[in-house]
């Protein structure tokens, strides 16, 4: 797992921090002069004791020189200890130099055991600082992991919850199988899938019902016409005011049944308004963001959206889009083209497919209840995405317009302007 090689990573940095801060918190002790370096100064003093002056030092260290008297005879540097106090003072090193068996000179070997540790400490800080900020790429990089890995599908679960929620089922799930949460988000899409076809199955269900209240209502009516038609004719030839009263009251409870048949039928139109739609001022660039969502098989290349101030329910404008470009998928699968502009104060959304169109005579059905083209043969659906969408748009104080394009079928999404309504 990545997040096993992350704590790896910083658990070796962890151990090289320790370290550099052993090896600083010791650095005091370990640092001291070379003493190879030491005994070469000495001996170079002594080899050119009597030609001072032409003296070279061959070493790194810097040194004073003395005679018995304390006077300096040589300084490799200007701040070097002067006199046996100085040195002392500063803890210099100081060695005799002897002459044919007799000490001759004293040479004070500086202290640069600061400087030293002062070097120490910089390497050190060095490191530390390059280990800090390693650990912060590495801290930086897992959370832009964690974002794409975590974050992210979350995000897409919340849309699509949103969009189960207000009775999408069309659009799936993207999922990353080598994601952690991968296993995760397809049992979300399984249950789509399965709401879905519950879905389907309901709207079989009501539009066999429907079409059991539309045979009733005919085979109610027929013999009910009947039983008028007979009833009218006995009160005209009725020879008496009670017998053609009688008549009436037949013809009236006739009118009666036929009135209860037609309200019957129309009942089942009633379950939409439980649906509600909720718009509001929002800005009109949502709506490349609800394009691009909508359009999740990248069939269309999005414009841009002109700026503006548009009335409209997202969530129900998004579910406008997504039974647009749901339908392109299903019955046209090609490429979608989207155009965008204003007209009569209204934002226009023109999306149009390459599959040709459908009759002339089947758009004006297209946004009834239960109504599918010629086309939609052994294709799943229910012919209400497009009624729905017409509903909502009448909501928004919108229009959804259908016709055929140069191209193929283009449905015109009207939205709009704030301040228009």
């Amino acid at each position: 797992m990545r997040y096993k090689a992350f704590l790896a990573c910083l658990t070796i940095l962890f151990i090289a921090d320790i370290c550099v801060l052993t090896r600083f918190i010791n650095t005091e002790q370990n640092e001291r002069q070379d003493p190879v370096e030491v005994n070469a100064a000495v001996q170079s003093v002594q080899n050119d004791w009597d030609s001072l002056n032409s003296h070279k030092n061959i070493t790194a260290l810097d040194y004073s020189v003395l005679n018995n008297s304390g006077n300096v005879l040589l300084k490799t540097r200007a701040d070097v200890s002067e006199s046996i106090n100085e040195a002392v003072i500063h803890r210099d090193t100081i060695f005799d130099i002897e002459k044919n068996g007799e000490t001759v000179g004293k040479i004070i070997i500086y202290n640069d055991s600061a400087k030293l540790l002062a070097d120490s400490k910089k390497r050190a800080a060095s490191v530390i600082a390059f280990a800090a900020f390693f650990q912060c790429i590495l801290c930086a990089a897992y959370l832009i992991y964690l974002n794409y890995a975590v974050i992210r599908p979350f995000r897409k679960l919340e849309d699509f919850a949103e969009r189960v929620a207000g009775g999408n089922l069309d659009i799936p799930l993207k999922m990353d199988r080598q994601n952690i949460f991968g296993a995760f988000t397809e049992s979300f899409d399984i249950m789509r899938s399965e709401l879905k076809n519950a879905r389907i199955a309901e709207a079989k269900a009501n539009a066999s019902k429907k079409e059991l209240i539309a045979k009733l209502s005919h085979d109610i009516r027929t013999p009910v016409a009947s039983i008028k038609a007979a009833s009218e004719v006995g009160a005209a030839i009725a020879e008496n005011e009670k017998s053609r009263q009688n008549y009436y009251n037949i013809i009236h409870k006739a009118d009666q049944i036929n009135a209860l048949v037609t309200n019957l039928f129309s009942a089942t139109l009633e379950e939409l308004q439980q649906l509600t739609v909720e718009p509001a001022d929002m800005n009109s660039s949502e709506i490349f963001h609800m394009l691009e969502s909508a359009d999740y098989f990248h069939y269309a290349d999005i414009p841009d959206v002109p700026e503006y101030m548009i009335y409209a329910d997202k969530l129900r404008l998004q579910q406008v889009f997504d039974n647009i470009f749901a339908n392109s998928y299903k019955y046209a699968n090609t490429k979608i083209e989207v155009e965008i502009f204003c007209e009569n104060d209204r934002l226009a959304i023109k999306i149009e497919d390459t599959g040709g169109g459908v009759p002339e005579k089947e758009i004006p059905l297209l946004k009834e209840k239960f109504k599918r083209g010629s086309n939609a043969e052994n294709i799943d659906g229910a012919g209400l995405g497009l009624y729905i969408s017409d509903c909502f748009m009448k909501e928004m104080g919108g229009e959804l317009m259908l016709a055929n394009g140069e191209k193929g079928l283009a449905v015109t999404v009207f939205v709009a302007l704030s301040g228009t309504i």
